[in-house]
């Protein structure tokens, strides 16, 4: 299993995989949108996306990562904001080694750290980031305005 920065050569594969993780999320499936939606985000620089591929180079997870800027810390801090692993890859470490490749992004672009949420009822995600370093926030609360269409 290796990991490596994805690239628009990507984007069919990835979209397919993007796609599954918006079903978990109980979005209805569209692999044409995603595929746009990925593509502009790689093109227009706002996102970083690591992908895991198995021994046949076929893509099993994704990570996908926003810059955003700290004002107090005067730091660029990443938001891990996709992280996705192929069913039948879950288990056998994907996830950590695509947060391992998103902490070393961290690193190389000299910013203060990784942040992200999740639901408190996601114990296999919960379990995997504090095995991975990161610290729960239990002084802050964090809060969502959505636009009525």
């Amino acid at each position: 299993m290796k990991s490596r920065k994805a690239t628009k050569l990507d984007i069919k594969d990835l979209s397919k995989l993007f796609d599954k993780y918006r079903i978990f999320y109980e979005n209805k499936t569209d692999v044409e949108t995603a595929e746009k939606f990925l593509n502009q985000r790689l093109q227009n620089g706002e996102s970083e996306i690591f992908v895991a591929e198995n021994e046949e180079s076929k893509i099993v997870g994704f990570i996908q990562l926003y810059p955003i800027f700290s004002s107090t810390r005067m730091q660029k801090l990443w938001l891990l904001n996709d992280l996705f692993v192929d069913e039948n890859y879950r288990g056998k470490g994907v996830s950590v080694l695509l947060i391992n490749q998103s902490k070393k992004l961290c690193k190389q672009t000299e910013a203060c750290g990784l942040i992200l949420e999740t639901a408190k009822t996601n114990e296999i995600g919960n379990h995997l980031y504090h095995k991975t370093g990161f610290t729960l926030d239990i002084e802050h609360n964090y809060y969502s305005w959505d636009i009525d269409l």
